[in-house]
């Protein structure tokens, strides 16, 4: 007969199961968090900025208003540009922020329980859908580009399909054997396919502007 488990080993055994991550993952929310507070930051120092001359009835430029079409201010003045009362950029202070912390957290070796990837998979998914939301108004709606916005767009996807193929892998998001094997082999086709399409829409938005 097999000896009975300890008290000890049956509370291991009954204790929700955890997960950490690799130092690549890892890594890669920590650059693109970083990514993405650097955008934020830029953006919401500029807003102030532009706020600040309005006062002042003066006019002011920000860095990244290069031409009629890569103009940030035509976009932080948008009404898009606000879109839950207050800055957009000052959300992403926060999100990214907490990105960043994850990050870390998994370097340290921290592991998490399903609830928690999965909270941070649907908060990874808010952002890409937002991220969708603003490309789709600033190209139709707003015509101009934000090469801050962008950076920001890119780290967000990077992240967004990372901690989804994390979690299809692990069985934390349920999966047939084929897609948890495409997700072990072939993660990168995602992020870069998403970022082509809107490298594409792009180019093709303003293609007359481009090849003039």
């Amino acid at each position: 007969m097999e000896p009975e488990p300890s008290a000890s080993q049956q509370r291991a055994a009954d204790a929700p199961r955890t997960e950490g991550a690799g130092r690549a993952l890892a890594l890669l929310l920590v650059i693109t968090g970083a990514a993405g507070v650097l955008a934020a930051w830029v953006i919401t120092l500029d807003k102030f900025k532009l706020l600040e001359a309005k006062v002042k009835g003066e006019t002011f430029v920000p860095g990244c208003s290069l031409n009629p079409v890569v103009s940030c201010g035509s976009v932080m003045e948008s009404d898009q540009a606000s879109v839950f009362g207050f800055p957009n950029p000052m959300l992403g202070l926060v999100t990214y922020g907490i990105v960043v912390c994850v990050g870390m957290s998994l370097l340290a070796r921290a592991r998490f329980p399903r609830w928690y990837w999965l909270t941070f998979n649907a908060g990874t998914l808010f952002g890409v859908a937002f991220c969708a939301w603003l490309m789709v108004q600033s190209l139709y709606r707003i015509n101009a580009l934000c090469l801050w916005c962008c950076l920001a767009w890119v780290a967000t996807i990077v992240m967004f399909w990372y901690v989804t193929s994390f979690n299809v892998r692990k069985g934390f998001l349920p999966a047939p054997s084929w897609l948890r094997g495409f997700f072990g082999e072939f993660t990168w086709v995602l992020p870069v396919l998403h970022i082509g399409i809107i490298g594409m829409l792009i180019l093709t938005r303003w293609w007359d502007f481009w090849t003039s």
